[in-house]
């Protein structure tokens, strides 16, 4: 350690005022040259950037196999001890806690703290973690085998408790909560080719560096390495808690090679069964953890297109000239509508994307899997953008992902509160489907009494609208549109779309569903 000694008092006192002050200048600049050289985002960039100019090298498998061999009961009796957070010591507002890789998490990550601008390793201790019944292994034999991942906690829905406010486990995985809500859609750093190519690339945060918040802290700041066969990246998370937790994210991505489909902003979700796809058979009247795509385009348009189960991959995308926002949300927010104790599919939040600055061109693209329950994500939402860098150029882009409880956000006219399908009095035809729409919003509430109000529905080559109308819900003080639709090909996918308008006036949002193949 450096010391520095005191200087002895001088006779000539101008002498001694023009040392004090030629020190503290040295100091002063000393300072800002540490300040200015704090280990941060354009540190991460210039790793990310270094990566892409060289051939990939895929991590190496060091795990011990008797890690690699826990099953699943095996890795949850595997648990980090509340009591050893890091920053717990110090009281601070935030604390971070660890998990241990085992099982399916078989590539370690490096985690960094950062204080004082310099970064430091977190070190792997054994004796961090409880491993309950596995009498089998032996911990003491392996080293520092690194981490799986890590969680920060924040005194998000009371004082008495450190609610978990993010989570980082797995490739480039990473789930937020704002207060009242549980865990259910993720987000993502990248996504490469989840179409298009010849099979989808998972590029993973190798490197984290965290950085020690203040005590009196309101947000968490943590920078991201990512790194894949074909990608790398740079990324920094601003985390704000709150009622609607916001993560701000800035990103610098560098391609070692052109890809089909290079997915920004990704979230992945689930979707079972819900009013629009009813399943018979289990008591509970909807099972997803988001029910719809939003989509918010620069031209004011504001899409909704309710999410599906199908049979198999439907995929489906909205070419725009610009784009203000999307997002998997959860609208339903009644505990009736789905009945479920445990798993509390209505307290699931909403992500709402939110471009900084602007995007360009591209589309946002809605890949739709089959699944058998719910304990599959079977949901991917992204953006698309129109161009990709070339590779060893760097693209760089920001955005707010928003996770939003009872407050979330909507088009600012009206949107569609429920989506159901089925007959009513009258039989269908043959390949004949009905749906009935609930719109709610202020543009309705607005409304003089004796308003016209149209549905207009439009269908594509592959439909045929039969009918068509719209009518007050005196239940609700809303707006109800029927639509009658045919399918001219069972076997063939359709896109249905319609909104409300009086006059001239556009009321809704564009309600636009996927028929997929009978």
């Amino acid at each position: 350690m450096r010391t520095i000694h005191a200087l002895p008092l001088q006779p000539d006192h101008r002498r001694w005022v023009g040392t004090l002050f030629g020190l503290s200048v040295g100091l002063a600049l000393l300072a800002g040259s540490l300040t200015a050289h704090a280990f941060g985002f354009d540190e991460v960039a210039e790793r990310a950037k270094a990566l892409a100019a060289k051939p990939y090298i895929a991590p190496p498998d060091t795990l011990p196999a008797e890690l690699k061999n826990l099953d699943y009961d095996q890795m949850r009796d595997v648990r980090f001890k509340p009591d050893r957070a890091l920053w717990r010591d110090q009281k601070l507002p935030f604390e971070l806690m660890f998990f241990h890789l085992g099982h399916y998490q078989t590539q370690a990550v490096r985690i960094n703290e950062i204080v004082g601008g310099q970064a430091r390793p977190v070190p792997f201790r054994r004796e961090d973690f409880d491993y309950g019944k596995n009498r089998q292994l032996s911990p003491q034999k392996w080293g520092d085998v690194g981490f799986a991942g890590f969680r920060a906690h924040f005194h998000l829905n009371g004082d008495k408790y450190k609610d978990e406010l993010i989570v980082f486990l797995g490739a480039s995985y990473f789930r937020a909560l704002g207060a009242g809500q549980h865990y259910g859609l993720s987000a993502r750093g990248l996504a490469i080719d989840t179409v298009g190519g010849k099979g989808e690339e998972f590029p993973r945060f190798t490197e984290f560096w965290i950085e020690r918040p203040a005590t009196d802290a309101k947000t968490l700041t943590i920078h991201a390495l990512m790194d894949s066969a074909r990608a790398s990246g740079a990324y920094t998370f601003v985390v704000k808690p709150g009622a609607d937790t916001i993560v701000e994210t800035r990103a610098r991505l560098f391609l070692r090679a052109p890809v089909a489909t290079l997915a920004l902003a990704p979230l992945t979700s689930m979707y079972l069964f819900g009013e629009n796809q009813p399943q018979k058979g289990d008591f509970r009247p909807e099972v997803h953890d988001s029910d719809g795509l939003m989509v918010a385009s620069s031209t004011g348009e504001w899409i909704w297109r309710p999410l599906i189960n199908p049979k198999g991959t439907l995929t489906t995308s909205f070419t725009l000239p610009g784009l203000r926002g999307f997002g998997l949300m959860q609208r339903d927010r009644r505990f009736a509508n789905y009945e479920d104790t445990e798993a509390r599919y209505e307290q699931r939040p909403s992500a709402w994307i939110e471009p900084i600055g602007d995007w360009g061109p591209g589309r946002v693209e809605l890949m739709l899997l089959h699944t058998p329950d719910e304990t599959h994500d079977n949901v991917v939402a992204y953006w698309v953008p129109a161009k990709q860098p070339a590779p060893g150029q760097p693209l760089d882009f920001a955005y707010r992902l928003h996770q939003q409880g009872e407050a979330q956000q909507r088009p600012p006219g009206a949107w569609a509160v429920q989506s159901r399908t089925g007959y009513s009095y009258a039989k269908l035809a043959a390949n004949e489907q009905q749906f009935i729409v609930d719109f709610e919003g202020p543009s309705l509430a607005a409304l003089p009494a004796g308003a016209e109000v149209k549905a207009i529905a439009s269908t594509d080559g592959n439909g045929e609208i039969a009918e068509v109308n719209a009518y007050p819900n005196p239940v609700t003080g809303g707006w109800r549109m029927a639509v009658r639709i045919k399918q001219l090909r069972p076997g063939q996918s359709t896109e249905l779309r319609a909104f409300l308008q009086t006059r001239q006036q556009v009321l809704t949002e564009t309600w636009s569903l996927i028929l997929p193949p009978q």
